[in-house]
Protein backbone atom coordinates (compact mmCIF):
# COMPACT_ATOMS: atom_id res chain seq x y z
CA UNK A 1 0.00 0.00 0.00
CA UNK A 2 3.13 2.39 0.96
CA UNK A 3 4.01 2.23 -2.94
CA UNK A 4 0.95 3.38 -4.44
CA UNK A 5 0.86 6.05 -2.11
CA UNK A 6 4.14 7.22 -2.61
CA UNK A 7 3.25 6.69 -6.38
CA UNK A 8 0.16 8.81 -5.93
CA UNK A 9 2.05 11.67 -4.81
CA UNK A 10 4.47 11.22 -7.84
CA UNK A 11 2.15 11.69 -10.17
CA UNK A 12 0.51 14.22 -8.68
CA UNK A 13 3.76 16.54 -8.37
CA UNK A 14 4.52 15.44 -11.87
CA UNK A 15 1.46 15.89 -13.28
CA UNK A 16 2.64 19.71 -14.53
CA UNK A 17 4.49 18.06 -17.30
CA UNK A 18 4.02 16.56 -20.48
CA UNK A 19 2.76 13.42 -21.42
CA UNK A 20 5.69 11.48 -22.89
CA UNK A 21 5.77 12.02 -26.84
CA UNK A 22 5.47 7.72 -27.16
CA UNK A 23 2.13 7.71 -25.57
CA UNK A 24 -0.88 6.25 -27.80
CA UNK A 25 -4.28 5.23 -27.41
CA UNK A 26 -7.03 6.59 -25.58
CA UNK A 27 -9.03 5.86 -22.52
CA UNK A 28 -11.20 2.58 -21.97
CA UNK A 29 -12.89 3.73 -19.35
CA UNK A 30 -11.63 0.36 -17.02
CA UNK A 31 -11.10 2.51 -13.91
CA UNK A 32 -8.31 1.37 -12.69
CA UNK A 33 -6.59 4.11 -13.03
CA UNK A 34 -9.03 5.56 -10.46
CA UNK A 35 -8.58 3.48 -7.49
CA UNK A 36 -5.38 3.98 -7.07
CA UNK A 37 -4.37 3.67 -4.16
CA UNK A 38 -7.64 3.73 -3.03
CA UNK A 39 -11.26 4.01 -5.25
CA UNK A 40 -11.46 7.68 -6.20
CA UNK A 41 -14.89 8.87 -4.54
CA UNK A 42 -15.90 10.77 -8.07
CA UNK A 43 -15.55 7.27 -9.84
CA UNK A 44 -18.95 5.86 -10.97
CA UNK A 45 -19.91 2.65 -12.63
CA UNK A 46 -22.60 1.89 -15.40
CA UNK A 47 -25.30 -1.19 -15.67
CA UNK A 48 -22.70 -2.30 -18.62
CA UNK A 49 -19.44 -2.33 -16.26
CA UNK A 50 -17.85 0.84 -17.77
CA UNK A 51 -16.83 3.21 -15.14
CA UNK A 52 -17.02 6.87 -15.77
CA UNK A 53 -15.68 9.96 -13.68
CA UNK A 54 -18.87 12.27 -12.26
CA UNK A 55 -16.28 15.38 -12.25
CA UNK A 56 -15.08 14.05 -15.89
CA UNK A 57 -14.71 18.32 -17.05
CA UNK A 58 -12.83 19.46 -14.08
CA UNK A 59 -10.81 16.37 -12.95
CA UNK A 60 -7.21 17.08 -11.40
CA UNK A 61 -4.25 17.07 -13.90
CA UNK A 62 -3.22 13.46 -12.76
CA UNK A 63 -6.33 12.30 -13.90
CA UNK A 64 -6.24 14.20 -17.51
CA UNK A 65 -2.28 12.91 -17.75
CA UNK A 66 -2.65 9.26 -16.43
CA UNK A 67 -0.42 7.35 -17.66
CA UNK A 68 2.10 10.62 -18.51
CA UNK A 69 4.89 8.01 -18.81
CA UNK A 70 5.73 4.31 -18.87
CA UNK A 71 7.25 4.69 -15.53
CA UNK A 72 4.12 5.39 -14.20
CA UNK A 73 2.16 2.86 -16.54
CA UNK A 74 0.98 0.84 -13.04
CA UNK A 75 -2.38 -0.69 -14.49
CA UNK A 76 -0.62 -1.76 -18.01
CA UNK A 77 -3.06 -4.61 -18.05
CA UNK A 78 -6.04 -3.14 -18.35
CA UNK A 79 -5.57 0.35 -19.43
CA UNK A 80 -6.24 1.75 -23.11
CA UNK A 81 -2.92 3.50 -23.24
CA UNK A 82 0.66 2.28 -24.64
CA UNK A 83 4.07 3.22 -24.77
CA UNK A 84 5.57 2.74 -27.92
CA UNK A 85 9.69 2.05 -27.78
Amino acid sequence: MKNNWNSKIIRTFTSVLSVAKNREGHCINCGECCKLPNKCVFLRNRKDGEYYCSIYTIRPLNCRKYPRTDNEHITKKTCGFKFIK
